[in-house]
Order: structure tokens, then sequence, then C-alpha cells
């Protein structure tokens, strides 16, 4: 058991870094920020896979040997308890005035009498009567249910890490950011739906269940100080869990708040964040138009104070040819406050609300590389373009929502439109979860059981002297000394309590087996 407890306590001390250190299954961006913050420990950190602490290797091996060392530990145990529960309370020692508790008492009637009241009395303890050599000895225990309490808790340990294994291997988790104004939505058809995921070793991303969204609006309730009191986007789900055809059901609303999940199926689906995306509308010189909603990333947690990027393409014909309409793309980037509040230029939230929103952009023309097939951030551009002229700024300017800018050079308008909450919402699906509830709860109602049973031994001796009976008391306190004192005295009491009347009206010349007597 020793060996079981210093792993334990090892799983919860590599454990702690998962804590300190962002974690790529949670958010691979903050990993990227603190390697870019930390040059010189960073690598190493993630050679390490401090990163990716709970599916480490050496997390991993503490996590296998705990298991095994707890299968080691609780094999023999069982064994050893159900041999317990068979075996009768052991004979009373030769001298019980040794016991650490112990009282003598002279009391008139007949041994196998009193033997028999005392028996009586001793509801809920697992009782044995003794005849040796002229003397009756009762042995007395109880408390076995704490080892059963101790077995339960450990056993529920055992289960709790197989139910979380199990969870890890056939389990999922995506993340995609919806865009909260009734739109399309997203379907979790595929891995590719989603901005991120992350599948269990035995999960392909061939057979995910299919889960149609759409998130018709969402509310934010706030203090006046900015504290956020409440979140909850109102959603339209498709889904039948009986079939993998998503379009044979009609759209279900549903209310969507923080640790109130839409559960569907074995699937659960959370909300888990929030932010907003601006509107931009550019017209071109011929007159087309092309509109952009990208969600911008929240800088900010208090104020929601926003930065990103909205790349935006001529539409088809509005150039002769695809290098020329490459070279008049429009990138924008700034920053987006949902409350404007201005110090001279410089744009800065003063709230999270939706109240006066504004932007700080600077406007690029030139080709954004959105057909180059490299892969770009989706909240910044790439400084590369710019370095090489490939992106050249045309104006910086702030907006408020409905106002525009005409570029220079061609007369190109660029109108902020306002901007439209989103919501980062988690499709997962852990077949464990329930049995590591069931485990939970379990291994709790354990711990209480061996925390609150207390084992104990009693043994009575009665011995005939000159008439009267010597009944003579010892316990012992096999586990949980405390409180042990007074409980023997209320049990001495409670034994030896009116035993000469009581044995008075039962037969004197009633006749015990000399073998030994179990109940």
């Amino acid at each position: 058991m020793g060996t079981a407890l210093v792993l334990l306590f090892l799983l919860a001390l590599a454990a702690i870094p998962g804590a300190l250190l962002p974690q790529r299954s949670l958010n691979a961006g903050k990993v990227e920020e603190y390697l870019k913050a930390h040059p010189l420990i960073g690598p190493w950190l993630n050679e390490l896979q401090a990163f990716d602490v709970f599916s480490s290797f050496w997390f991993t091996a503490i996590y296998v040997l705990l298991f095994i060392s707890l299968v080691g530990c609780l094999t023999p145990r069982v064994s050893e308890h159900a041999r317990s529960l068979r075996t009768t309370p052991v004979a009373a020692p030769r001298n019980l005035a040794r016991l650490p508790k112990h009282a003598r008492r002279q009391v008139a009637g007949d041994p196998d009498n009193i033997a028999t009241t005392i028996v009586g009395r001793l509801r809920g303890w697992r009782t044995a009567i003794r005849q040796r050599g002229g003397t009756v000895e009762v042995s007395a225990e109880k408390g076995y249910l704490r080892e059963f309490g101790n077995l339960v808790f450990h056993f529920s340990l055992l289960g709790l890490l197989v139910a979380v294994a199990v969870g890890k291997l056939f389990g999922y988790e995506g993340n995609v950011i919806v865009v909260a104004d009734g739109g399309p939505g997203f379907c979790s058809a595929s891995p590719a739906a989603f901005d991120s995921f992350r599948a269990g070793n035995t999960v392909d991303g061939t057979s995910l269940r299919p889960i149609c969204l759409r998130v018709n609006n969402f509310q934010a309730r706030y203090l006046p100080s900015g504290q956020a009191t409440s979140f909850a986007a109102d959603i339209d789900y498709q889904a039948d869990p009986t079939t993998s055809d998503p379009t044979s059901n009609s759209w279900r609303p549903y209310r969507l708040e923080v640790n109130h999940p839409l559960r569907v199926g074995g699937d659960r689906v959370y909300l888990q964040g929030h932010g907003y995306a601006p509107t931009f509308t550019v017209t071109f010189p011929d007159g087309q138009t092309r509109t952009s909603t990208v969600q911008w990333r929240p800088d900010n947690p208090q104020t929601l104070l926003s930065s990103g990027v909205a790349r935006i393409d001529p539409p088809a014909g509005s150039y002769p040819n695809a290098d020329e309409r490459r070279k008049h793309e429009i990138a924008i980037q700034g920053l987006l406050a949902p409350t404007e509040q201005l110090d001279g230029t410089l744009l800065s939230s003063r709230f999270p609300a939706l109240d006066d929103p504004a932007v700080a952009i600077d406007i690029y023309r030139g080709d954004t590389g959105l057909d180059s097939g490299r892969p770009q951030s989706l909240f910044t551009l790439d400084p590369r373009l710019i370095e090489q002229g490939r992106l050249i700024k045309e104006k910086r300017v702030n907006l408020r929502a409905g106002e525009q800018v005409r570029l220079d050079q061609d007369g190109t308008v660029v109108r902020f439109d306002g901007a439209v909450p989103f919501v980062n919402l988690q499709v997962s699906h852990d077949p464990g979860q329930t049995w590591v509830l069931v485990f939970a709860i379990t291994m709790m109602a354990g711990l209480l059981v061996s925390l609150l049973v207390r084992r104990r031994r009693v043994w009575v001796r009665l011995t005939r002297e000159a008439g009267t009976v010597s009944v003579e008391l010892g316990g012992l306190a096999r586990t949980d000394n405390s409180g042990w004192r007074d409980e023997f005295e209320r049990l001495t009491e409670r034994l030896l309590a009116g035993l000469d009347e009581a044995t008075a009206s039962m037969s004197l010349t009633s006749r015990r087996s000399p073998q030994v007597e179990v109940t």
C-alpha cells in the first residue's frame, strides 16, 4: 500500500505543470505565445511534453504503475477480508486485566443464562460463546464494514482510473467558433468541421455523430464594474439519437448556458467562451461589394477589447485577370472596442457589452496570401507580406458603426457595419464520463464508511465464585482509539445493567453444548 501512496503523490505532483503551463489540448495559441516569449526554456519544456502533460509518456507511466500497484495491493486484501468474515471472533486472552479497557463485577445467576443475555444485548456485533474449564466466554467483534468501505474506496479509485483511460481512448473533443447571427452554423460530421479537434487513440474521425447547430443570438449580463454574471446562447440543433442522418429531424430550440450543456445521445455541447466579430463591407471601384464577418480575438477579458484581421478579395470580373485581382485584395487589421473610449485617437474599450462599437484599423491593399496555400494566422497578417511590399498600407482610421472611409488610390470604400457576438462551442464525447461519476460517488461513500465505522473487540469471561458469578470484561480498539474509553464504559453499563433480574427469569436447568456457538 505504501507504494501506491507514493505513486498517488507522484501523480498529483506530475499534474502541477498541467495547471501552471498552457496545454495544447486546451489552447494551442497560448502554447505558441509561451514558446515565443520564452525562447530558451520553451523548447526544453516542449521536448519534455510539459505542454501535453496529461498525455505525456511520464504521466502515463505513473498512471499505469499506480494501476498495477492498486491491483497488487487489493487482491490479497479481498481474500483476507473474506476469510475474516468467515472466521469466528477470536477467543478471549488469558488475562483480560492487561487489556487497555477492563471491568469486573459480581452478579447472581447462571453463567450460561448471563452469557445468553449479554449476547442478546450485543446487537450489531458478531459473537461467539465458548466454554473452557468451567468458565463461559463471550467473544464479540464489530466494524467489519470499515474494511469493506476501505476496499470499496480503493476499488472505486481503480475503476475511476479505468473510466478516465477509456474516455481518453474512445472519446474526442472538438472546438468551433460560430457567429451568433442565425447563420448556417456548423455540423459535426467530420473533424474538418472544427477549428480544433482532439481525438482518442482509437478514434479516426470517420464515425462522428452528426450534430448540426446554429446560434440565433447570444446574451451576456454584466455588473456596472464589467464583471460578467451570466452567459446564454439561444441555439437550434438537429440530431436524432437513433439515426446518423441529421436531416431526418426538424430544428429544435435549446438555451445553452455555462455548465448546462446540450446533451444529444453520448455527445455534449458546451458553451465555453464568446467574443465579437466585426462586419466590414468593401465597395470596389466597379460598384460590386463584398462583406466579411470574422471573429476577432478578445485581448482584454475585462473589456473584451479585441484584435484581428479581415481579408477580402474582389468579386470575379472586377479586374481583367487574376494577377490584377490579387493586387487589389483588401486586408483590414486592427482593434475592436465593444464600447468605445477614445484618448485622443487612441481607441480602447470601457465596457465589455456591445453598446457603442468602434474599430481602429489599418487598411492594406495587395496580395493577402489567400491563394498561396500557406497557413496563416486568423488574427494577424503575415509580416513578410508587408516587408516584401506585397501588402501596402492605404489608411489608418477610427470608425464607428455605420461609418466608412474611401481609399485615395481608386476610390474603394470600406464601411464598418458593426459587430455581432460569436460563441466558442465544444463538442465532447466521453464514453467513460458516467462511470467516472459512479466511481467518484462510490469512492466517497466508501471513504465515509471507512472513516465513520470503528473496529472494536470485546470479551466477557463468566466464572462461578462462591455462589455468585464474576463477570470480567475486556475491550480493545483495533482502529481509532479516540473516544473508546467512554464507549467502553457505556457498553459495560448496558451489558451488565439488571443482569440479576434478567437471568432470574430464565431456566436454571438449561445446559449448553461445550462447542462454540456463533451468532
